[in-house]
């Protein structure tokens, strides 16, 4: 049972934008810090964003800081990733994390979260 389900992925042209979200699925992650992570073929998987449990704290890739925006409705259980000024390389596929930690803090690596979703495909081409 996948606890955590993402959306919003697709084909999107050069410059242009993708919100994706992060459903949970059987339980609340309104108390746990959030992650999105990408991987494309052949490379391995990076954090492109991380926020803290209440959103007060947030962290970004260099490769993307400036363009992607990671929110959260914890009234809604769910986590954005707000994808601006899209380029060829964020094609990959980007996954959704959540780690059961309660200490306020966000992380950035992957064997730091314990829950994750399956994934959904974007991909940037003209």
């Amino acid at each position: 049972q996948v606890p955590l389900v993402e959306s919003g992925g697709g084909l999107v042209q050069p410059g242009g934008s993708l919100r994706l979200s992060c459903a949970a699925s059987g339980r609340t992650f309104s108390t746990y810090p959030m992650g999105w992570f990408r991987q494309a073929p052949g490379k391995e998987r990076e954090c492109v964003a991380a926020i803290n449990w209440n959103g007060g704290r947030t962290a970004y890739a260099d490769s993307v800081k400036g363009r992607f925006t990671i929110s959260r409705d914890n009234a809604k259980n769910t986590v954005y990733l707000q994808m601006n000024s899209l380029k060829p390389e964020d094609t990959a596929v980007y996954y959704c994390a959540a780690r059961q930690d309660l200490s306020g803090s966000y992380y950035t690596r992957t064997e730091q979260y314990h829950y994750w979703g399956q994934g959904t495909q974007v991909t940037v081409s003209s």
